[in-house]
């Protein structure tokens, strides 16, 4: 994670299962990163607000004011990955598994950003463009929820058949599965994933 002013802070990377689970967090939720938050990223993805560069698993940090400027002021982000194949075409989600809360998560997951038929040689410049299904919603954890995690996933496309959103999904932002949206259209498994954790700034 990278402070754009140049502070540089931690990093924590991960390797193991990306699946974005919905559950309850049974300890107290504190700012600092759990050890199986800190494995949910992976494959090199980078998430780039004006000044904050998520390119690992990470907290907002309170300082700057960068909590309350993710939730009200930055707009979409850009997104780059500099492995991803130049001719081929993929797929980015942004879900909220923590609607409402962690603790009890009945609308997980809320779909923040979907973004489908995104060229490889735009992720490598991390100018994507493509077909929006979801318009970007910036992430507004509810006061008192505690922190919320935005996960980001991306997918590569396995062929040229069209992505869209059924009319029941397209109702509402919340209770979607992200697995079975990926599932439906043949996605795979997400070739890179990241994510921050962030609560209400007024917290």
């Amino acid at each position: 994670m990278r402070l754009l002013g140049g502070l540089t802070l931690f990093m924590w990377a991960g390797v193991l299962n990306l699946r974005p689970a919905c559950g309850k967090k049974t300890q107290q939720e504190v700012d600092t990163l759990s050890d199986s938050d800190a494995q949910f990223c992976h494959g090199g993805l980078h998430v780039i607000y004006p000044e904050l560069e998520v390119d690992g698993c990470m907290v907002v940090p309170r300082t700057e004011r960068l909590r309350e400027k993710i939730s009200v002021e930055w707009g979409a982000p850009r997104v780059r990955l500099e492995r991803a194949e130049e001719a081929k075409k993929y797929t980015l989600m942004m879900v909220d598994p923590d609607a409402p809360s962690r603790n009890n998560p009945s609308r997980c997951h809320w779909r923040h950003w979907l973004m489908v038929d995104i060229l490889g040689s735009d992720l490598q410049k991390g100018d994507i463009r493509g077909s929006v299904l979801s318009e970007y919603r910036r992430p507004t954890p509810p006061s008192n929820t505690g922190l919320h995690r935005y996960q980001f996933l991306l997918f590569k496309q396995q062929d040229d058949r069209a992505i869209s959103l059924s009319e029941e999904e397209k109702s509402s932002f919340g209770d979607w599965d992200p697995q079975a949206f990926a599932q439906r259209f043949g996605l795979g498994s997400a070739v890179a994933a990241v994510q921050f954790l962030t609560r209400n700034a007024k917290d």
